[in-house]
């Protein structure tokens, strides 16, 4: 890929992951990597535009009957497609659907941008984690075959060992902390053959170790606020993102917003 290429335009598409949750602004938005990604991209190429079709929630189902279409008539420079992992999630996975709808996605976007990019899509370590391993790997591998024909890039998020640190995962434990959106939009603008302003992968300093106590503590925070209402939608067949428009549904100029005074301006 050429190094420090220009790039004009990004659509990003997905779900929660994507729209930013939980990289909360003062006014209730949410920024998160992509935002993030498209301040730079735009610091360093006048007249760049950027739209994000994510919403919270959506399986890829959804994101190739709700996204793909109206992304792949956009015909950016770049697109970035994460779905997937919320499928896993379901009691009633059936990996057969989901790789055929992911690859239906992919086949629709590839020929209609400069540059796909998908990612394996970062967990948290924890109990969850060994339950649903077999799920994720398998979707990840998939994934890389689907780059491999379709000359896309893959972001190897679930392979980074900090990204899987608990202090990089917000209370809900579903969704990254600012600092883990700020890794993630380093990691692609690297992999899009950009000049590196750290090292996403860097390890955090060692955790001050926290008492039986409080570590019950906050799970039963956890299963209160997070865990209780997500199983009630799960039951319910609700979604958090339904009847929830898309975060900047037109490719239109990308204008600064106010939390990106701390974005790194990197020159052409």
């Amino acid at each position: 890929m050429e190094k420090n290429a220009t790039y004009t335009s990004l659509v990003a598409l997905g779900d929660s992951f994507t729209e930013g949750m939980s990289d909360l602004q003062p006014d209730g938005s949410y920024r998160g990597w992509a935002d993030l990604l498209a301040a730079r991209l735009a610091a360093r190429t006048p007249g760049f535009r950027y739209a994000n079709l994510a919403v919270r929630g959506k399986l890829i189902g959804q994101i190739l009957d709700e996204q793909v279409d109206a992304a792949a008539a956009m015909r950016a420079d770049v697109v970035t497609l994460v779905g997937g992992l919320n499928d896993t999630l379901r009691p009633k996975y059936d990996p057969g659907l989901v790789l055929g709808k992911l690859e239906e996605s992919v086949e629709r976007l590839a020929p209609a941008c400069g540059r796909l990019v998908l990612m394996h899509s970062p967990v948290r370590r924890g109990p969850v984690t060994e339950r649903f391993k077999s799920r994720w790997e398998s979707l990840f591998t998939f994934i890389d075959e689907l780059a491999a024909r379709h000359n896309a890039v893959v972001v190897d998020l679930y392979g980074a060992r900090v990204l899987g640190e608990q202090r990089m995962w917000d209370a809900d434990r579903l969704h990254l902390t600012a600092d883990g959106h700020r890794r993630v939009a380093e990691a692609v603008w690297q992999a899009l053959g950009l000049e590196p302003a750290d090292d996403w992968r860097a390890e955090l300093a060692p955790a001050l170790p926290t008492g039986w106590l409080m570590r019950r503590t906050g799970d039963a925070r956890f299963a209160r606020q997070h865990l209780g209402p997500w199983i009630g939608r799960r039951l319910t067949g609700r979604s958090s993102g339904d009847g929830r428009p898309p975060k900047r549904p037109e490719l239109l100029p990308y204008e600064p917003l106010p939390g990106d005074a701390g974005v790194r301006h990197e020159r052409a």
